[in-house]
């Protein structure tokens, strides 16, 4: 690796503003080496933030942050971000536990504005602070980096029709890594956008327009004839109507890796009075040629060998085996869909795609929509399955109200990663479906923690369901229980039936909960396992057998205030227990990023903490 001739200097983002374009060109090598050696060894997101690296140095080297904002959408693509803004002696701590996080964190440091780990938020936030620096006669920028595939977010396009006529200093970057310049505009669109997007081309505009209006009689009117005949010419180059019909100001395409250019047009954008999108073109994974061959596979990677770039092949997990065992069923089932939110290789639904291409619809970032169109595809005579992220589905809250169990709508949602995620940290961790999903009138929850569980689950839900079915599994592998415990096809399952204390709990922990059980029962204090497989609703039966012990303890992968334990110490109480109950989960607050097995330890949900947690109670 070069030596870091120029990063070692940069501090903060005013370090930049004396550098010449070649200096920068230089620093940016740097960064990108920075990046990549930090990420084959911690994992991370590689492709996005390979793309954004001049991007991120022209944007420090124009605006003076963090006075003037900037706001990235999916906060995954600020590495170079983080490294321009004081923690580059601290990057090699990305992703690991008390190290910096992945996404942008406010807590880390003013220049990360918002938490941004879900996607196409950033318009809308962007144009808050624009107003309120409007309203407070604050005379900053705001800037919004959005990508093409957060554009296909819906809520993308409600700040857009909110912001074009807002008056406020906002500047939108269209980030576009899909499209190349030259195959969708042509040399002459490129050539022009490039002249459109320096100083002195609006500055000539500005001065044009004002002697033309001035012209007695006939001013006003030939300066609109002139505007309208401009417009009919660019659009029939640019076709970037869209966005001037919204009121914002276009410029570009831009070549998002020319750093003179995104200075100049950067410059340009300062300089009108109205909110402008700036539109580049990147290259996911530039500068690794690995990742710019494939960047899906360089998006979101574990560590791997920077020299050969090869990844290590994992090994199965729920994803894989959920998206296998839906390929089988679909080929019995001609009515089984599946509907993914831009994920589908995430959700392992990359196999069904290919072999059911007809059946299989990707909608975008767009889970709120996914999930509506599910439900009229279950209207329609279908069985959908929509496959999401935990952290995701949050987004999706009232259309699972509304549009899906309010309608009896026979569809699945396939609850990916579940639980604790790890590294990804509080904007991904799968903690809150629990509590949202409990509170939903009318619909089924399983929590498998094996895949044949899981299988007869979704099995279940496809003949005998009426109405809306979620079904969470965990990111990894299945749990492996201790010899001779075999989960059942009940809604529950009661191990070591024995003594006065019963552990209850639900998912992957019971793996967890059996080691602690059977380490118990060797130490002279027999202890009785409850694991949930439907969690809601839960089963009456598993309620009864629960009034038999005189201590329980509920250990669940929730938040405590909204989780399955509530609903479980209700029920005992309803039915007369009087017996004592102890509710151990996550207790208000957002699980920072660190491995799952540190946060179980943290949280008291591994199996040395329950085995501690229980064997102290039973002292007393």
């Amino acid at each position: 690796m070069k030596s870091a001739n120029f990063l070692n200097k940069i501090k903060s983002p005013e370090d930049l503003k004396e550098l010449c374009i070649n200096d920068l060109n230089a620093l940016s090598a740097e960064i990108r080496e920075l990046i990549i050696s930090t990420v084959s060894e911690n994992g991370g997101h590689l492709s996005s933030n390979l793309g954004v690296v001049e991007l991120s140095v022209a944007l420090h080297k124009t605006f003076s942050s963090p006075d003037d904002k900037i706001i990235w959408d999916v906060g995954h693509q600020v590495y170079a971000h983080k490294i321009l803004t004081g923690r580059a002696e601290k990057f090699s701590t990305l992703r690991r536990e008390d190290g910096i996080s992945g996404f942008s964190s406010p807590a880390e440091s003013g220049h990360d504005i918002f938490y941004s780990g879900h996607s196409s938020t950033s318009i809308s936030s962007a144009l808050g602070i624009a107003v309120a620096n409007k309203l407070n006669s604050k005379p900053y920028y705001t800037v919004a980096v959005i990508g093409d595939g957060a554009l296909t977010g819906g809520m993308a396009y409600e700040a857009l029709n909110n912001a074009g006529r807002s008056g406020t200093r906002l500047i939108v970057i269209l980030n576009d890594n899909e499209m190349s310049i030259s195959q969708n505009v042509g040399s002459v669109a490129r050539y022009l956008a490039i002249i459109r997007s320096k100083p002195e081309y609006f500055q000539m505009k500005a001065r044009t327009e004002k002697v033309i209006r001035k012209i007695p009689v006939v001013g006003e009117q030939t300066a609109r004839a002139v505007f309208n005949i401009k417009t009919k010419i660019k659009n029939s180059i640019y076709r970037s109507t869209f966005f001037e019909e919204l009121g914002f100001r276009y410029m570009g395409p831009i070549d998002g890796h020319n750093i003179e250019q995104l200075c100049e047009a950067l410059n340009t954008a300062k300089l009108i009075d109205s909110p402008v999108l700036l539109h580049i073109s990147t290259v996911k994974g530039k500068g690794y040629p690995y990742a710019e061959n494939n960047p899906s596979l360089y998006h979101g990677v574990s560590k791997f060998d920077m020299n050969s770039g090869n990844v290590p092949v994992k090994g199965t997990d729920f994803s894989e085996q959920f998206g296998k065992m839906l390929s089988e069923f679909a080929e019995k089932d001609s009515r089984i869909c599946a509907v993914s939110a831009a994920m589908a290789l995430g959700t392992g639904l990359g196999g069904f795609s290919e072999k059911f291409s007809d059946r299989f619809f990707d909608v975008g970032i767009a889970e709120e929509h996914a999930v509506t169109f599910a439900g009229g595809l279950a209207k329609g005579g279908m069985i959908p399955v929509v496959a999401l992220y935990s952290t995701f589905l949050q987004r999706a809250y009232d259309q699972l109200v509304h549009d899906g169990t309010l309608q009896k709508q026979k569809m699945i949602i396939a609850v990916d990663r579940a639980g604790f995620v790890g590294e990804d940290g509080v904007t991904h961790q799968g903690l809150l479906d629990t509590g949202f999903l409990n509170s939903i009138p009318g619909i089924t929850v399983y929590s498998p923690y094996t895949y044949e569980r899981m299988r007869f689950d979704f099995e279940n839900a496809v003949i005998n369901a009426e109405n809306l079915t979620a079904i969470r599994y965990p990111r990894g592998g299945e749990c492996a229980l201790p010899s001779g415990l075999k989960p059942s096809e009940n809604d529950f399952d009661l191990f070591f039936e024995d003594g006065s204390a019963l552990i209850v709990t639900y998912g992957r922990i019971a793996q967890n909960a059996a080691r602690a059980a059977i380490k118990l029962k060797a130490d002279g204090k027999p202890c009785a396992l409850l694991v949930l497989n439907k969690i809601k609703p839960i089963n009456p039966k598993a309620v009864e057998s629960a009034l038999n012990f005189g201590e329980l303890f509920f250990f669940e992968e929730a938040e405590k205030s909204s989780g399955i334990g509530q609903s479980f110490a209700d029920l005992l109480l309803q039915n007369g227990y009087k017996g004592n109950f102890s509710h151990t989960a996550v207790n208000d607050e957002f699980a920072a990023h660190a491995p799952v097995l540190s946060l179980m330890k943290k949280y008291g949900l591994d199996s040395e903490s329950i085995y501690k947690k229980v064997s102290e109670n039973l002292n007393g």
